[in-house]
């Protein structure tokens, strides 16, 4: 690989992974902590929103976005050719 494409497969890397804690942290810090007296007029299991957020919503919010990240980056290290296959 050359330095150009390590650089550009790098730079898409490093891309996802900051949209993914992006995304994280809107989730379990803005929904589940500041967002939360917005939220909590919205009924969820028996809960309000806000607090489903905080204990469940972050954590399969975070599930998906490993399963994303891997599939994600599967794709980008076949594009590179950096793929185990």
């Amino acid at each position: 690989m050359s330095q150009n494409d390590n650089n550009a497969y790098w730079a898409a890397n490093v891309r996802l992974i900051r949209i993914s804690l992006i995304i994280w942290a809107l989730v379990s810090f803005g929904f589940g902590i500041l967002l939360r007296p917005m939220l909590s007029g919205i009924s969820v299991g028996g809960s309000d929103l806000g607090f489903w957020f905080a204990q469940q919503g972050s954590i399969l919010v975070f599930l998906a976005l490993i399963f994303f990240y891997a599939w994600r980056m599967n794709k980008l290290d076949h594009e590179f050719g950096v793929d185990e296959d």
